[in-house]
């Protein structure tokens, strides 16, 4: 490997000046341990450290009670970067830990934490993410869920079923309609059928029962065609059994009672069908 020397200057005392090693092996190219700090390089032009692997990890970095792999660029207001992940077929950066996998902390105002830039998915997140600031969204929103709800205390001490027809009460809670023509008609109970909240206001950590309740989109709705078949387009209204619709035929008691408009029909019975709320 050739000679080594002290090099008091640009780390500290005990960090010794190794001359450039090509390393070419079946297993791993260097091992490195120590005390404190395992491997330490600097460059004033070039790469501090470059590590290339054909069938495994170019650098793995493990640590029982400190940082794995700590990077900091020191080039003042120059711009240039601590960590540059590139991969053709896998992961740039991959990060596991049993509490933070990547920690990124940006220390200039304006500056950027993490930036991510590509043709295809710039992130991609399989779990929930929390966002306690600002979030700026400069294109489309796509949403997958169908409806944009609101959640409500729910005075009812049984169960109620997603598309259930809802009315305020004078508690502010929300109970099933029981009556036709209801003006306090508020929504229909999100999640039925193949359909889910893309959306949701309101919501509270607390003991009370809250639901999701549909104000705008598409949702399933509760209905009952006893009193009138029920065609594609039809008003619908509160009806006297509990938590459905009904086709609104009277024009005049409809008049602030309306929940929206049946996109599916139902000849007879009771059934779960798609509606657009429009509260009217």
């Amino acid at each position: 490997m050739g000679g080594s020397t002290q090099n008091p200057g640009d780390f500290n005392s005990n960090v010794v000046d190794i001359p450039a090693v090509d390393a070419t092996s079946a297993g791993i190219g260097i091992v490195a341990y120590g005390a404190g700090t395992g491997i330490q390089a600097s460059s004033d032009s070039g790469a501090g450290i470059q590590a290339s692997s054909v069938n495994g990890p170019g650098i793995v970095a493990q640590s029982s009670n400190g940082t794995g792999i700590q990077a900091t660029y020191t080039g003042g207001t120059a711009a240039g970067t601590a960590i540059v992940g590139t991969s053709y077929s896998g992961y740039g950066i991959t990060g596991e830990g049993g509490n933070i996998g990547i920690y990124a902390h940006n220390r200039t105002t304006p500056g950027i934490a993490v930036y991510l830039a590509t043709t295809g998915l710039a992130g991609d997140f399989y779990g929930d993410v929390n966002v306690s600031g600002k979030v700026t969204v400069g294109g489309d929103v796509i949403l997958t869920g169908a409806d944009c709800a609101e959640e409500f205390d729910v005075a009812e001490s049984g169960e109620i079923e997603p598309g259930t027809v809802m009315v305020l009460a004078h508690d502010g809670a929300l109970h099933q309609s029981q009556q036709a023509y209801d003006k306090r008609v508020a929504g229909v109970i999100s999640g039925a059928g193949a359909y889910r909240p893309g959306m949701i206001f309101d919501r509270q950590q607390t003991q009370a029962n809250r639901l999701p309740l549909a104000l705008v989109g598409k949702v399933y709705c509760k209905v009952d065609a006893l009193y009138a078949p029920i065609d594609i387009g039809d008003l619908l209204t509160t009806s006297p059994t509990p938590g459905h619709a009904m086709k609104a035929d009277d024009p005049l008691k409809a008049f602030g009672a309306v929940i929206g408009k049946a996109l599916r029909p139902l000849e007879a019975g009771q059934g779960l069908i798609p509606i657009l709320i429009a509260l009217q």
